[in-house]
């Protein structure tokens, strides 16, 4: 779909999420980026239903950021892998965000989350924009986080090498944030940790990006936790089994 700039119904010349496109054409490059978004989003939820309890976030998956006007369009923005913008609603005038617009909102995101699917020297190009002319460099991924996007923490996971890079904007500048001694990155805002899992989810044994709270508690998604009660609810009828079992071998007949 070919988009253009409504000039006469938007006379300011600075086009919102419905007049920009909402994506440049691609498609998800893997079938595990899609998955691994829903388990990062499923499992922190509660965290941000708590930190928000009037419900103003956002959260984008492998959705735009737009950070400038360009020719075409969607040459302006970036289209993280995962996002998450606090203290914004999920929706605009009762339409769900089509794509996340800096000039109308202002508020940076707090995190954003790449997925490597090649070596990684996309995600860490720190080549700036340069003009000379009508000529300009093609800025790199990290230099737009880091000078223009802004979000306060920038992760890059390598599912292939089953690691996790999170810089934190101090300064004006990203830093490495060290791990803790359970090998995970400290979110400090959230009162979380970032870190990797080896296990199975949607049936693939992968190494998967996910959360821990501040404890080092796995944070669980839906399932995860029906199962968990499931579980302790056979055990707890395991346990009352075996109970009635042994006051039969007593001559008791049990009322339990």
């Amino acid at each position: 779909m070919k988009f253009t700039l409504d000039v006469e119904n938007n006379p300011t010349g600075w086009p919102d999420h419905t007049q920009l496109p909402e994506s440049d054409g691609t498609f998800v490059k893997n079938f595990q980026e899609l998955p691994q978004s829903i388990l990062l989003t499923d499992s922190i939820t509660p965290v941000f239903q708590n930190i928000h309890p009037d419900g103003n976030y956002c959260i984008g998956q492998d959705s735009g950021i737009y950070w400038r006007l360009t020719e075409p369009l969607e040459r302006g923005a970036e289209a993280p892998d995962w996002f998450y913008v606090p203290n914004v609603p999920p929706t605009i005038d009762g339409q769900l965000r089509r794509s996340y617009v800096m000039w109308q909102e202002f508020v940076a995101p707090l995190i954003v989350l790449e997925f490597v699917s090649g070596n990684g020297a996309e995600e860490r190009d720190r080549t700036p924009l340069l003009r000379s002319g009508q000529q300009e460099t093609k800025p790199g991924k990290f230099w737009i986080y880091e000078n223009v996007i802004r979000p306060a923490f920038y992760g890059i996971y390598e599912v292939t090498k089953a690691s996790v890079e999170v810089y934190h904007l101090v300064d004006n500048s990203y830093h490495l944030v060290p791990a803790n001694d359970r090998n995970h990155y400290p979110i400090q805002p959230l009162g979380v940790e970032l870190g990797i899992w080896q296990g199975r989810y949607q049936n693939a044994e992968l190494p998967w990006l996910r959360w821990w709270d501040s404890a080092g508690n796995l944070l669980l998604t839906g399932f995860e936790t029906v199962d968990q009660e499931r579980q302790r609810a056979d055990r707890t009828q395991q346990e009352l089994e075996q109970l009635r079992a042994q006051l039969r071998s007593a001559g008791i007949e049990p009322e339990l």
